[in-house]
């Protein structure tokens, strides 16, 4: 029988809660629920299972909270659950990549930063908040920026835009030298690293017979130069990865700086990252 609303017990796990923010952290919770069919095995954890479907739990290195901070602090009767994602270590390199927004599927927290994990958002997992209530809670994101930036992270995991499969033609080889090169001591991949953003523009739309796509590199600042040499001197390298073919009759190559950029501009172009293609099977 679900609990009355002036239950003491209502009231301890509202308080618990109370302090919650989107991006703390339960360090000590090293468990992580997930369906697997033993049936068709994808990961090592579904081969472990019987045939059929099962609730396994696996071993993970804390909890974060992704719900949004308006509904964790929400009295648990009228929001009794809220979401949480595994963090996971990875190493040094794929943290700055993720740390500049390129691979989606996973997000900075900055407490555990020095120790190399990241919330995992391809994994996530309901809980009810009476469970939530007796976690030890760690605070995840100190600043404002943080938590801007861990919600940004989650809006651009689940907002990004679904690339076409035969864009692949087009952004493939750019895509592998930005993975290849960006974690270089070269001049390239100091360049990489000095960008904010690299935006596409397809014009009139994705799905259109003839498409024109513009990519706009996008430096972390307004100078006209990097390293003593104009943006367009790097530029070049990139312009030559990506070619017309097929539907996309035309491929523009461009420095913009976000002064540059109008809002038009930017509202109607997409983030390239390294998880976005729709790759297709072999």
């Amino acid at each position: 029988m679900p609990l009355a609303s002036d239950s003491p017990e209502v009231a301890r796990i509202d308080a618990a809660l109370a302090e919650w923010r989107q991006g703390d952290l339960a360090l000590e919770e090293d468990w992580f629920i997930h369906a697997a069919d033993g049936s068709f095995p994808l990961t090592a954890d579904s081969d472990e299972a019987e045939d059929g479907l099962h609730a396994l739990t696996t071993e993970v290195d804390g909890l974060v909270m992704i719900s949004q901070t308006c509904d964790v602090v929400r009295g648990c009767l009228e929001r009794p659950y809220v979401e949480v994602a595994p963090l996971v270590a990875i190493s040094e390199s794929e943290l700055r990549t993720i740390a500049r927004g390129r691979r989606p599927a996973f997000a900075i927290i900055p407490a555990v930063e020095d120790r190399h994990l990241v919330a995992n958002l391809d994994r996530v997992m309901t809980v009810e908040k009476s469970i939530v209530a007796s976690w030890a809670r760690t605070p995840g994101c100190p600043t404002d920026q943080s938590r801007r930036d861990f919600a940004k992270a989650l809006v651009r995991k689940r907002a990004r835009v679904a690339f076409p499969d035969d864009f692949e033609e087009v952004a493939g080889r750019l895509v592998a030298r930005i993975q290849d090169k960006h974690d270089k001591n070269s001049e390239e991949g100091r360049a990489l690293r000095a960008l904010r953003q690299v935006r596409v523009r397809a014009a009139p739309s994705w799905d259109a017979e003839e498409v024109e796509v513009t990519f706009w590199f996008v430096p972390e600042d307004d100078d006209i130069e990097f390293e003593g040499k104009p943006w367009h001197d790097h530029l070049e390298r990139w312009e030559k990865l990506v070619a017309a073919t097929g539907r996309f009759s035309k491929v523009d190559a461009a420095v913009r700086t976000l002064s540059d950029l109008t809002a038009r501009e930017y509202v109607e172009s997409d983030l390239l990252d390294l998880d976005h293609l729709s790759t297709r099977p072999d």
